[in-house]
């Protein structure tokens, strides 16, 4: 008798496989794919956003990069509503350390807290996993800048460069011919738009179909900036990758 090893998450398949573990993983693959570099003095998210029709009002706050902490930001790929949830525990938990604590909670222990939050969707019934995966930029006294990659088994890992989403695979084999260790932030910039404009699903890049962001010290003090259009524009004039705007 044929059983459906893919009707619960907690059933293993006679290969040993979690299939809706893997489902999810395909769900992220359908999704705005994003882009991490870890720069020596600074990390560079950025995350293609899907239009998905001309009558949708744009939305004035970001889609792919969210602030969990003054010192830590994300990039999402996948159902966003799951991020949400996730965004919304890290967030508590980040603020939970530092009430207890009374300084910043360190990069990778927030990390590993949240996927053990994931992993506890993979293992219990009546529950799903997450279909979402998530780029951690921050910075700690510890480590200094770091980039971690989760996703829905609760699986992470530290990353120098990283992509998820759609066309991952392109994207990560382009990062692995272009990027050379002590890069700047400026130059991660200039790659990950290029491997973007390479790998996204549209045919041109414009300021209203990506968002980008920074993690980076000024004064001792760990920034997180997101791009404005008009800076986007201007970056993207500099990279080649479009014409500038004719003067009227």
């Amino acid at each position: 008798m044929s059983r459906r090893y893919d009707s619960r998450t907690t059933i293993f398949s006679p290969e040993g496989r979690l299939y809706q573990v893997e489902y999810a993983m395909e769900a992220i693959g359908n999704a705005g794919s994003a882009i991490g570099i870890l720069a020596k003095d600074g990390v560079v998210l950025v995350g293609e956003k899907k239009v998905t029709s001309k009558l949708l009002q744009t939305s004035t706050s970001t889609e792919k990069m969210y602030k969990i902490d003054d010192h830590v930001a994300c990039a999402v790929a996948g159902i966003m509503s799951d991020a949400n949830i996730l965004i919304n525990t890290a967030r508590v938990q980040a603020q939970r350390y530092t009430f207890a604590y009374q300084e910043p909670m360190p990069v990778e222990q927030l990390v590993q807290s949240l996927c053990d939050t994931k992993q506890g969707y993979t293992q219990f019934g009546g529950l799903r996993p997450f279909g979402v995966s998530f780029l951690f930029a921050g910075w700690d006294k510890n480590y200094g800048f770091q980039l971690y990659m989760s996703d829905p088994s609760g699986n992470y890992g530290g990353w120098k460069a990283a992509a998820i989403g759609a066309n991952n695979q392109a994207a990560q084999s382009m990062l692995k011919q272009d990027y050379k260790d002590e890069i700047t932030r400026e130059e991660a910039v200039q790659l990950v738009l290029k491997v973007l404009s390479k790998t996204m699903d549209s045919t041109s890049l414009t300021s209203e179909k990506l968002e980008l962001a920074e993690v980076s010290l000024f004064n001792g003090k760990v920034k997180y900036q997101v791009h404005s259009p008009e800076s986007l524009n201007n970056l993207l004039v500099q990279s080649g990758l479009t014409q500038p705007a004719a003067d009227t």
